[in-house]
């Protein structure tokens, strides 16, 4: 068993000496020379118009996690769609089908039940008013 991981282990390892390695390496080669200038933010060119640290509206994050659920649901919904017909089928797919009188609806149920939790749940935050900008 252990030897299935070790592949996986050297390439965690690698890259974490790889990363080390290159802050390391950056740290001793570069000389620091801060002046004021270099020490100012620079954003495509434009001048500051404020504090870096502004308060953003809790609007803002609410829809940021709208966001990653619904993303979220879509990666899940990836799988789910490859995997359809062994979801579907009460036996062993053969030839990359399933057998006659073989077919259940148990992959179909099980994605719209998904949605639906997910349909309440966006249905309870636009009554809340969490969409709205104004």
């Amino acid at each position: 068993m252990e030897r299935t991981y070790l592949p996986v282990l050297l390439l965690v390892g690698f890259v974490g000496v790889n990363a080390l390695l290159i802050i390391l390496l950056s740290h001793l080669i570069t000389r620091s020379r801060p002046t004021a200038v270099k020490q100012t933010p620079y954003e495509s060119g434009m001048p500051v118009l404020g504090d870096a640290r502004e308060r953003f509206s809790v609007k803002f994050y609410m829809v940021a996690v709208l966001f990653i659920i619904f993303d979220i649901e879509t990666v899940f919904m990836i799988p789910w769609g490859a995997h359809f017909r062994q979801l579907s089928c009460t036996v062993d797919l053969v030839g990359g089908a399933c057998p006659a009188g073989q077919i259940s609806l148990f992959g179909l149920w099980e994605m719209l039940v998904f949605i639906a939790i997910l349909l309440v749940g966006f249905i309870y935050v636009w009554k809340k008013g969490a969409l709205q900008w104004d």
